[in-house]
């Protein structure tokens, strides 16, 4: 063993820290482009006859967010695996079930398209029928679809619950496993505010934006993090 190698850190998996280090920074550049959107371009009504005129008049920028939202979970899974190897040998058995929560999630994420409020794959293309339709008659079958598809993203998600579940139970052995107390902290607020958040998510607005902005500090510390676990094989 490398004498710059630490007894409980499995240098074998050096490659997969690596990966896991690309991918957390990969998740906040996803999260900081539909960002800068929200000032360059007019921010998508909640209101479904409007959203799918909105849709249509900007399908570019509405595409590049919802593409953005919906594929934060791959990086995401790439991590969460990462962490669950590289937490390991400080506690097994947290490090498996914060891994196993972790992937679930994304994974669930990924079959339901999960993505905030106003953005649905499905509103795409009621908003093709929106402006096919001739009459207000006909437009009201989208509009009904499209108002059904916004109450559902808002809604409680499972999904969200397990990644701020997994966040959670990570960061709390990280402090024994040189991720460092500040990051293992960051980790313990986020994922207790990410549960408490996603869990009343219908209910509490813009208060859901601290643990938005929680989220994506903690990806970049944890990339950070393992980017320094893998050079350590070279060290």
């Amino acid at each position: 063993m490398n004498a710059a190698e630490p007894a409980d850190l499995d240098m074998s998996w050096a490659s997969l820290y690596r990966a896991g280090a690309l991918s957390a920074l990969l998740y906040v550049l996803l999260v900081l482009v539909p960002v800068v959107l929200v000032f360059v371009a007019p921010v998508p009504p909640t209101d479904g006859r409007e959203l799918l005129e909105y849709i249509a008049a900007h399908k570019v920028v509405y595409l590049t967010e919802l593409v953005c939202f919906v594929g934060l979970s791959v990086p995401a899974l790439i991590v969460f695996g990462a962490l669950a190897v590289a937490l390991g040998r400080s506690n097994k058995s947290m490090a498996a079930i914060g891994g196993l929560f972790g992937i679930a999630s994304e994974a669930i994420a990924l079959a339901l398209g999960s993505s905030p409020q106003s953005l649905h794959g499905g509103l795409v293309v009621l908003s093709d029928s929106y402006l096919a339709a001739g009459t207000d008659a006909e437009r009201a079958g989208p509009v009904s679809a499209a108002d059904a598809l916004i109450a559902a993203t808002n809604a409680v998600s499972w999904a969200g619950i397990l990644t701020a579940a997994a966040i959670l139970v990570l960061s709390l052995i990280m402090r024994k496993a040189h991720f460092g107390s500040v990051v293992g902290i960051l980790g313990v607020v986020a994922g207790a505010a990410g549960i408490i958040s996603e869990s009343l998510r219908p209910m509490i607005g813009s208060a859901y934006l601290l643990y938005g902005l929680l989220l994506p500090t903690w990806f970049a510390l944890v990339g950070w993090k393992l980017l320094r676990l893998d050079r350590r094989r070279t060290s």
